[in-house]
């Protein structure tokens, strides 16, 4: 089991890859982080394919193999555990061979074939609740990965459609998720975001990110997804919703905080 009840689970890293030289400020931030903090428990998160772009002109990053070599390379230099998400069914045995845990992404929760062949790897899943599902429906989306096997399930919420171009998060979704048995986590970064909204691309407000980290954890999550980046603004994916690397010890300092708090 990667989870443990006792420390903070982390999943942290930029949004996309794009190349060793971005992850590895990351990784030295986040390894001086571990380091000074024995409680949290962290995953290098990053994709390798952003394929859920919203144009098709849109970079959508390094590719499976180059991702995979970016991986091994952090869980090689550094030790951490590392996340990805995958899209298709066929991606899930070989890249599941080389990160820790498998993610599925927000608009494919449902995809039960997807579901069936990220469970089949073993790894640990983090499945991310539809912007289009309330938190009850994710009983059934983890049913589907118990029936397939999953050694270990989490639950993130990453916000509801409200509107047009805007997400919100119900506070009550971690205690309603939690309820099917399994770790619930907040998807900080991409809750902010206004899908869509930048001409082509996602907006976002990222000045929102550490209360909504905050109140998701006093609410009872179990732990935070956060994106961060070097250069936000320089980022080929949501560079409107990252946060900036430099921030990053702080931000995390305070939800350590908030979370010894509830606990």
């Amino acid at each position: 089991m990667i989870y443990d009840s006792e420390k903070l689970l982390l999943l942290a890293g930029p949004c996309s890859l794009e190349s060793l030289d971005t992850c590895r400020p990351v990784a030295d931030a986040l390894a001086d982080l571990q380091e000074k903090h024995p409680e949290l428990n962290i995953l290098f998160k990053g994709s390798f394919d952003k394929a859920n772009r919203t144009s098709i002109k849109s970079n959508r990053g390094t590719g499976l193999d180059e991702g995979l070599e970016i991986f091994q390379t952090i869980k090689n230099e550094y030790g951490f555990k590392t996340i990805t998400d995958i899209h298709l069914p066929e991606q899930c045995a070989a890249v599941g061979a080389v990160v820790d845990a498998l993610q599925v992404p927000a608009f494919l929760c449902r995809q039960t074939d997807l579901l069936v062949a990220a469970a089949a790897t073993g790894c640990a899943i983090n499945v991310k609740k539809g912007q289009f599902l309330s938190p009850y429906e994710m009983e059934f989306v983890t049913n589907k990965l118990e029936e397939a096997g999953a050694k270990e399930i989490w639950q993130t919420d990453r916000g509801t459609t409200f509107g047009y171009q805007n997400l919100v998060v119900d506070m009550r979704s971690f205690s309603i998720m939690a309820a099917n048995g399994h770790p619930t986590i907040i998807d900080a970064t991409h809750s902010v975001q206004l899908p869509g909204a930048a001409g082509g691309v996602s907006g976002g407000q990222r000045e929102y990110v550490p209360a909504l980290a905050r109140a998701a954890l006093a609410a009872g999550a179990d732990g935070v997804f956060l994106e961060t980046h070097p250069d936000p603004e320089k980022a080929i994916s949501d560079a409107a919703s990252q946060i900036p690397l430099g921030e990053l010890p702080a931000l995390v300092e305070s939800l350590i905080r908030v979370w010894n708090a509830v606990r």
